[in-house]
């Protein structure tokens, strides 16, 4: 009988865990906590990644902000180029514009998050 406790009470302590873990990873941090960065810090044709946010500038003057979760499997995405948005973990690609997949393994968008410009400050939620 003793046996069985501890399996039990183990099983128990790892699916706990297990819970704790999955709760964890998809609660993200910052993504509801609104973020600022300076107009300037946004380069044209490009964007940066803030905390778990992406803010582009695909045109002059143009701002558009995403999760940066990846919709493959959540992990923020690394970098910002001229050309897209990249998660290197899989080597997702995003539209600067939209957020719209371009190439996969990623099959969904980037989650759209509103961005406000107040003189040269803008801010992410």
């Amino acid at each position: 009988m003793a046996d069985v406790m501890s399996r039990r009470s183990a099983l128990v302590a790892v699916g706990g865990t297990a819970l704790a873990v999955c709760l964890g990873c998809s609660a993200q941090p910052g993504a509801s906590t609104p973020v600022t960065v300076p107009v300037t810090d946004i380069p044209v044709g490009s964007g940066k990644v803030i905390g778990n946010f992406v803010v582009t500038q695909p045109q002059a003057g143009t701002f558009e902000a995403f999760n940066g979760a990846c919709t493959h499997q959540g992990f923020i995405v690394q970098q910002v180029t001229t050309s897209a948005i990249v998660c290197g973990r899989h080597g997702s690609t995003f539209s600067l514009a939209d957020g719209s997949v371009i190439t996969g393994p990623a099959a969904k968008p980037l989650a759209k998050a509103t961005v406000t410009r107040s003189g040269d400050t803008l801010t992410i939620s």
